[in-house]
This record gives structure tokens, sequence and C-alpha cells, in this order.
């Protein structure tokens, strides 16, 4: 009979091969974006899979532990002082990893009844069946236990936000927006857990303000003074967002709120956005948009010195027809270079347009303006629909985000909270070429997907609003 070790040794033999000829060899060079992104696809299922088999046999490690004498147990006879060593010390992860595979294996094993000798349901059976299926990961399972610890939640209730965050994970929620990540799992799961356990942050409160507290300590002998300390959660935001506005830290691999400026790729068809790639930005780019931002946002606050009278606006200049038809170019005033009419149309976007009406000879005859910019009530409005940008996995928050007319203005769309929606500004630079569509239907936004992310190419209501989400939640329930 052949275990199940020893076939998962022939399978890692057997891809050990396909790595060393995909990797070593350079053979990942030699193909195009949508197959690097199927084998990353691909790729991240044959991990989840795996890690499905890992957290099973911790599961089995504490269930018997749980049944066994402490001299007895297998993580005393193998000289470690709890299950957490074991597995680190037989996968070689980290501590962090361990303990987070040691959660999820206890969120999802089942255990045997002592009395009766029955098998008993996981806690979380539906993330049980979404890890089994490759649906998710050891990141989505950690994501969802973690966000009920410690949550006075009912058995019924419990399962109930299981079916729908497993559903979710593989794709198939009630409010589908395609598979989730682990970040966008973590957030249902707390809206959920916040929904069904309506007086659980008041003892968290409660505790926090009491642990509350920052030191500044006494400079040591290497110069340095050191600090320690706890801070509440929105003390935390308000100092992480101080620090954004400066520094604007990214996670690598998660885009940066600022615009791509991206050249056209030969390889790639500018007639089907379906087929663009992921986000190929380097780090320095990333810097570069994030720049980009900041200097947007500054000027949009108001608490800048005035030229000539006005706030520091940008100002483009760009014939109407060429706008209308997206031909030519545009000019930046004192510029002899043109820009982009891409870059134009963003600007326009966001900003009003001041239609100056000249003369054959060049004389200024007429000169008006159209007012198109979303107003404050309205950007907060849609603000509390949408809760960031709307591209699944973009984790932009709403202040950094632009509103982006769906139906352009130029072509009648009206500054309506109807037609405005949030998108990071490097997700509206390259709305037209990155392969996401955005459409509205009875004022819910929804969005399709680039065909690397979506195959079937549905189109799906979108929203990152924790308020809207849970309300969502109380009418179903």
């Amino acid at each position: 009979m052949t275990t199940l070790a020893a076939t998962l040794a022939d399978l890692g033999d057997a891809l050990a091969e396909d790595v060393s000829h995909a990797v070593a060899g350079d053979g990942m060079r030699a193909v195009d974006d949508a197959e690097v992104l199927s084998t990353l696809a691909v790729a991240a299922r044959l991990r989840q899979l795996a890690e499905a088999v890992i957290v099973e046999a911790v599961a089995a490690l504490i269930d018997r532990d749980d049944m066994t004498p402490r001299p007895d147990r297998t993580t005393t006879r193998h000289g470690c002082r709890s299950t957490d060593e074991l597995v680190q010390r037989a996968t070689r992860v980290s501590s962090l990893t361990a303990s987070e595979i040691v959660l999820a294996a206890k969120a999802v094993r089942r255990s045997v009844a002592p009395s009766t000798g029955e098998l008993l349901p996981a806690e979380f059976p539906g993330m049980r069946d979404a890890l089994i299926s490759g649906h998710t990961g050891l990141d989505g399972l950690v994501a969802v236990a973690g966000a009920f610890r410690g949550a006075l939640i009912g058995r019924e209730q419990l399962l109930a936000a299981d079916e729908e965050l497993s559903a979710a994970c593989s794709g198939e929620g009630v409010e589908s927006g395609g598979p989730v990540s682990a970040d966008e799992a973590r957030a249902m799961a707390q809206v959920w857990a916040t929904y069904l356990d309506q007086d659980g942050a008041e003892p968290a409160e409660h505790r926090s303000m009491r642990r509350r507290g920052f030191t500044v300590g006494r400079r040591g002998d290497d110069g340095l003074v050191p600090v320690r300390g706890g801070l509440l959660p929105e003390v935390a935001a308000q100092l992480e967002l101080g620090l954004d506005s400066i520094l604007n830290p990214r996670v690598d691999g998660a885009p940066a709120p600022g615009p791509c400026f991206a050249e056209n790729v030969d390889s790639a068809d500018s007639s089907n956005p379906s087929d663009a790639a992921a986000d190929t930005r380097t780090a320095a780019q990333k810097r570069h948009d994030a720049l980009a931002v900041l200097l947007s946002a500054a000027a949009a606050s108001g608490q800048l010195p005035t030229l000539g009278g006005a706030a520091p606006t940008l100002v483009v200049h760009v014939r109407e027809e060429d706008l209308a038809t997206d031909r030519g170019s545009a000019h930046l005033p004192g510029r002899d270079q043109p820009i982009s009419i891409t870059a134009a149309r963003h600007i326009a976007c966001t900003g009003a347009v001041q239609r100056a009406v000249l003369s054959a000879s060049g004389r200024v005859v007429s000169l008006g303006t159209i007012d198109r910019i979303f107003t404050h009530h309205q950007r907060r409005a849609i603000t509390l629909r949408d809760g960031g940008c709307l591209i699944p996995g973009c984790d932009v928050p709403p202040q950094w985000c632009e509103i982006h007319h769906v139906h352009e203005h130029s072509r009648g769309g009206p500054t309506h909270t109807d037609n405005g929606v949030l998108l990071c500004w490097f997700h509206h630079r390259t709305i037209d070429t990155g392969g996401w569509q955005i459409r509205m239907i009875d004022g819910i936004p929804h969005v399709r997907g680039p065909s690397w992310w979506d195959a079937q190419a549905r189109w799906r209501p979108a929203t990152k609003s924790p308020t809207v989400r849970r309300e969502r939640i109380a009418m179903r329930r």
C-alpha cells in the first residue's frame, strides 16, 4: 500500500525536475505573460494543497497529544516543549508561521469525542473544505479563524459565517466578486465577527484603555534612545497616516497608490485589454508614482501658499477636438514638450474643464467654466458605498483615491454618485488599458476583470465598505 508520504515524495521529485527547468534553466523567460500568470496561479494552488496536508498532519498530532499523558506525547518524545516548536523543527519555517499552522490546525481539525469515540465536526467545516479543495491556503484560513478568536458567538452563528466566508474564498459567495485574497477574507471575517458579537469590542476597549502607554527611555551607550509602548487603534491609525503621507511604505507585491505611466509593450495586444499583465513596476517607479500622489494631495489640501492669487493648480492645454477624438497631444504651460492625450484625459476626469474659444487669429473670444468636480458631500457618499479602490486585490484606502466618471463626462456622463466610483491613481490612470472594466447597475458598481484574473469574465458587484458589507449581512439574516 502506497502511503501519502511516499506519494508526496514522488510528486516532489517530479516537481523538482520541472522547477529545475523553469527556474535553474531560465525556462520561464521563454514563455509569454499569459503562461507566466497561469503558472503562478497553478503553483499557488499546489502550495495551498501542500499547506492543507501540513495543517491536517499537525491537527493529527494535536489530537493525539490531547489524548496522551504528557510524558508519552509526540512533542515530549521528540524533545520539544510545544507543538509550535515541533512544527518549526519539522518544517523549518519561522516561529510565527509555525504558530499560524497550529492555529489553523485547531480551527479545522476533527477531534474524537473521549466518551463515544465519535469523530466531531471541525470548528470551521466550510473553511476546512475550502482548504482541502485548494481554494484557500494557510494565510486565508488563519485570517478567518483569527478574526473570531475571543468572540462570544454561538455555534449556529459561527457556522453561518463559516459557510459564507468559505464560499467567498472559492468565488461562489452571495456577493461573489471572485475568489478573495487572504486580506479580503480577513476584512470580511472581521465584519462578520463584529456583527455577530455586538458586545465583543467593548471589553477589549476597556483592556486597551488600561494598557495604553508610550515610554521614552534613557539614552544608551550606542547613542540611541529606546521607545516602547502600545497605542490605541485609532491613535496608531492616525500615526500611520502621518507616516504614509511622507514615506508611503508599501508591502512588496502590493500596488502603491499612484499612477502607473506604463509603456506599451509590443507583445501585448492593445485591442484586448483583458490580456494586460499585473503590476510590473519597479520599486523606483512606485516611488515616483507615490510622489505624484503626495504632490496632488498637497495641492488639493488648501494649506499651500497661493500662486497668483489662486491655489497651485496643474493646468493642461489641449484642443477640444483632440480630447474628443483621443488624437494629437496636450501641453503644460511653460513646457515645450507635449504630453499624451491619456494624461490630459486623466487630469480632466478629476478636475474642471475651462473652455476658451479663440478666433482664427488667436484672439480670446469667450471664456467659460464647466463644473465637473464631485462635491465633498458626493465624495463622502461614494466613500461609504465603495470603501476604497474598487479593483479587487487593491488595498488603497479611500482617502488616497480619486473619483472616476464611469461614463465619461466629455461624452455626456453626469457628475453624480451613480456615475462616480473610487479608484486609486494607478488604476484610474490605466483603467482603459489595464484590463479592468467598470459599469453601474442601479447605482451599484460592478467590476469585470482581465482574463488572467477571471477566465469567465463575469460582471461582479464591488464594494470594500465594511458598513455596506455588514448591512448586507444583516439583511440576509
